[in-house]
């Protein structure tokens, strides 16, 4: 069977599935095809992180129809402390004196009362766009993959593992890291390991968190505490390969130990709530944004290390900025699949995910490590920092996404 369709999603992850709900606000028909079936991906053991979503971020689930859904279930971020460390643990050696604190009521004015972001758990994020999505009415074919890829000089023929073929003027790879579409289109990747993987766990404390958030920089990585709804907080703890995979398999009293010796005794007694989890860490740029009738989308463009919480939020913008060039284009009447398109929504994202994913791995670099060089500076770099204030707005400013030329959904308007 061969179906049309408007645009080919490979892809329902969370940027995939806002895309196809921005496309289908704009008047357009996405398809979505996902390989793993979407009741699996909202169980609490299929994904253990919580992700970092900046106020431009939710502004356009809020446009989208779904921020009262997500609301909720979303923890408020008012505050972030950072400060670099030995370990931030009650028992250890003193903290540095050198930090930042970023405070949403420094930008309040500016963002109308919004919080530094907000934190959700991905499953909930999933949950609540996979039935909007179906609201919406917009055609998921799950369990599937891609078995067969044709080009020609006006449209691209998806096969799938049912047996159907799809045809649309443009295919978009939003499958993540390991993306087929991305593979085919013959687009290499700039790679680098870091020898590191992160720990997750959701915990409960005994303490209010009041919507602060604490990441502290160990030489061994980062080790952050993210506050969740019902006085929770998703842990994401960075340790070598070998270190992670000993604290997976650990008995449950030995694991705590080594817990409270990095979290402290600041907000009382600590329970873990749901299973553990391990993600290796690693960074993967692609070269090319599109290639032929092929476009990226989030982490099939742009893998980035966790350390500041801007990997999902790169791709929400990936599809905030895709829809609006693609819907534009469909009222004018363009090909959306041309080069004349494809490159525009590539020229309004590429200098961010590129410039993203270099900071963010000059970061690692910096930060996760004792040299006693580099230490002095980036403490004393640190403390420049928090005490000039225009240089702090900018910071929570440029993380909540309310910088550069912004696509309407991140302004909360629709396109």
């Amino acid at each position: 069977m061969n179906t049309k369709a408007d645009l080919i999603i490979v892809g329902a992850g969370m940027a995939g599935m806002t895309a196809a709900l921005a496309l289908a606000k704009g008047g357009l028909k996405p398809v979505l095809i996902e390989r793993q079936p979407l009741s699996e991906q909202v169980e609490p053991s299929f994904d253990g992180r919580a992700s970092a979503i900046a106020y431009s971020c939710f502004r356009q689930w809020q446009a989208l129809g779904v921020g009262d859904a997500l609301e909720p279930l979303a923890c408020r971020m008012d505050e972030i402390m950072v400060t670099d460390a030995h370990l931030p643990g009650a028992s250890t050696q003193r903290p540095s004196p050198f930090f930042l604190h970023f405070n949403a009521g420094e930008i309040s004015d500016r963002s109308g009362n919004e919080p530094l972001g907000y934190m959700l758990e991905n499953r909930h994020i999933r949950a609540v766009l996979y039935e909007a999505v179906q609201k919406a009415g917009i055609r998921v074919i799950c369990p599937a993959s891609v078995t067969g890829i044709e080009e020609t000089t006006t449209h691209i023929d998806l096969t799938l593992s049912t047996g159907e073929t799809l045809c649309a003027p443009v295919a978009v790879a939003a499958e993540g890291r390991k993306s087929g579409l991305r593979e085919h289109a013959g687009i290499r990747t700039i790679r680098r390991d870091y020898g590191q993987s992160a720990v997750v766990a959701t915990v409960k404390m005994q303490y209010p968190h009041n919507h602060v958030a604490y990441e502290y920089f160990l030489s061994s990585g980062p080790f952050a505490i993210l506050p969740l709804t019902e006085n929770r907080a998703c842990l994401v703890w960075s340790e070598s390969h070998a270190k992670a995979k000993a604290l997976l398999e650990v008995r449950p009293e030995l694991f705590h130990a080594h817990l409270m010796q990095r979290f402290g005794d600041f907000l009382g007694e600590i329970e873990l709530t749901g299973p553990k989890f391990i993600y290796p860490l690693s960074m993967a740029l692609a070269e090319h944004m599109y290639r032929g009738r092929i476009a990226l989308l989030g982490d099939a463009a742009h893998g980035i290390h966790p350390i500041a919480g801007q990997g999902l939020n790169l791709g929400l913008k990936d599809a905030a900025a895709l829809a609006e060039v693609i819907i534009e284009a469909a009222r004018l009447g363009e090909d959306l699949g041309s080069e004349l398109v494809l490159e525009r929504y590539a020229q309004w994202r590429r200098f961010e995910n590129v410039s993203t994913s270099m900071i963010m791995d000059a970061f690692v670099h910096l930060f996760s490590n004792n040299n006693p060089l580099v230490r002095p500076l980036r403490d004393l770099g640190m403390g420049i920092v928090n005490n000039i204030a225009p240089a702090r707005r900018f910071f929570m400013e440029d993380a909540g996404g309310a910088t550069g030329d912004l696509p309407k959904l991140l302004r909360g308007e629709t396109v």
